[in-house]
């Protein structure tokens, strides 16, 4: 059996999760409970958010999580200040993990679908690290965690605005890194490979998929939301101190 480590350094850390109810954002919320932090987490999706805390047991007392849609800034600022007063002080890791991959061709996207997959997929993840980072700079500093994707590495078809916003992330997390490094504020990226998720399975993996997947990766295992879910528990904690700016890619070697 494998045994995974134990970060002393995340207990009692306050943590926001975005789009924390499902898929990689609920099993990042779980392990961080089960490093001992204190965890907040958005989502519009209040059915599963229930079904997650239901599942959570005694770590439920740790957990708050608050509706609401990314893409109305206004709310995502005012659910910020609500996690921070549940959490009985400022978020100092925050996990831009909220994301939409929807598919979708060049001649099927118009202005108004381009304006909101930006919305959907990047802009809340500036203005999430926007209302956090003053109370990271009061507690001493903080961990930013943006999730991108490998998709735009390997040039995947089949969605150009989703790979447009996913590459962009790259951009901002190294624009955030260096203007909040002063503050021992670490900002870093993430980009998954194709994960297990209940909505990859349901909408998107085939056997044909996954025989392809397995065949160009240099692990050939699939991967799980705890394998992310892991890499982000390693750059939230002080195991990570000196790292920042980096894009740190877990595909099985894919890419």
């Amino acid at each position: 059996m494998t045994a995974f480590a134990t970060y002393p350094s995340l207990k009692d850390r306050r943590v926001l999760v975005t789009g924390g109810a499902s898929g990689i954002g609920a099993s990042i919320v779980e392990h961080f409970l089960d490093q001992g932090a204190r965890v907040g987490f958005l989502d519009l999706d209040a059915a599963a958010a229930e079904k997650l805390i239901a599942g959570l047991g005694e770590r439920a007392a740790h957990c708050h999580f608050v509706q609401v849609d990314l893409r109305d800034l206004a709310a995502l600022r005012h659910a910020i200040d609500q996690i921070d007063a549940a959490l009985d002080g400022p978020v100092t890791v925050l996990v831009n993990n909220a994301a939409r991959d929807d598919r979708h061709g060049i001649d099927e996207v118009t202005p108004e679908y381009f304006d909101e997959r930006v919305a959907t997929n990047l802009r809340h993840q500036f203005f999430a690290a926007q209302a956090v980072k003053d109370g990271m700079i009061r507690a001493g500093g903080g961990a930013i965690v943006n999730m991108s994707s490998i998709s735009f590495l390997l040039k995947q078809g089949g969605m150009p605005v989703y790979l447009t916003v996913k590459s962009a992330v790259i951009g901002l997390t190294r624009a955030l890194a260096r203007d909040l490094g002063p503050h021992a504020i670490r900002v870093n990226s993430v980009l998954p490979g194709s994960i297990m998720t209940a909505r990859q399975l349901e909408k998107w993996v085939t056997p044909e998929s996954t025989a392809e997947m397995l065949r160009l990766q240099c692990l050939k295992e699939k991967l799980y939301p705890p394998d992310i879910a892991r890499m982000v528990l390693w750059l939230s904690a002080d195991d990570s101190r000196m790292v920042t700016a980096q894009d740190l890619v877990v595909d099985g070697g894919w890419s």
